[in-house]
């Protein structure tokens, strides 16, 4: 920033880059925005709550209240669950010298302008979920294994609550922020399985309550 202050900080993290926005402040600076080089990325508002949340199947836009505006998903997604919902152009100002304008995956550009001058990175990247999280096909499970994923996936949510409560132990909108794409992907993949299964209706009803509890 003109102040001095750090403004945008790109750093390694295990294997993945992050790409870390701070506001324009001398010392513990809030952080305004983190893009993932792994699909995952979150914008702040000023006040710390989420402003825009995304993960590799789409993202959403949150008023300050927490409410959803809108939703979206990438064009190229083939694994997202539900209908699409294709992406509008988003831009937003974190401030007055730093904007993020997302156009796509791989098309999420943060521009700092100061002083006459402008810098702009492109932070999306394209990320499609990995085929290890592809469940077996339907012939090849039991109705035990069908339980033994579905309970596999609500314990692996619920760890993830966890984990987001600890990060916002005093927001409401923890609530709002989706869990990570592999854990939406197996959910969807094993209410499929219950669809095109056969199995008895009290087996696939109690399936789709373990996961969806």
């Amino acid at each position: 920033y003109p102040s001095g202050n750090l403004a945008v900080l790109v750093a390694r993290e295990e294997q993945q880059l992050v790409c870390v926005v701070q506001e324009d402040e001398p010392s513990s600076a809030a952080v305004r925005a983190v893009f993932k080089s792994n699909g995952r990325s979150t914008c702040y508002y000023p006040s710390g709550a989420v402003w825009i949340n995304m993960t590799i199947l789409g993202g959403q836009y949150l008023d300050r209240a927490g409410s959803r505006v809108r939703r979206w998903t990438w064009a190229h997604s083939s694994m997202s669950p539900g209908p699409r919902v294709p992406l509008s152009p988003v831009f937003i100002s974190l401030n007055r010298h730093v904007g993020v304008r997302i156009l796509g995956q791989d098309k999420i550009i943060v521009s700092f302008l100061a002083m006459g001058q402008q810098a702009k990175f492109n932070v999306g990247t394209r990320v499609e979920a990995s085929d290890v999280w592809r469940l077996p096909p339907p012939a090849r499970l039991s109705e035990a294994e069908l339980l033994l994923l579905a309970f596999r996936v609500r314990i692996l949510l619920l760890f993830d609550r966890l984990h987001r409560c600890l990060d916002f132990p005093s927001s409401e909108q923890r609530d709002r922020i989706q869990p990570p794409a592999h854990l939406l992907t197996q959910t969807w993949k094993i209410l499929q399985l219950c669809t095109a299964s056969d199995i008895s209706e009290e087996l696939r009803s109690s399936v789709r309550a373990i996961v969806n509890a």
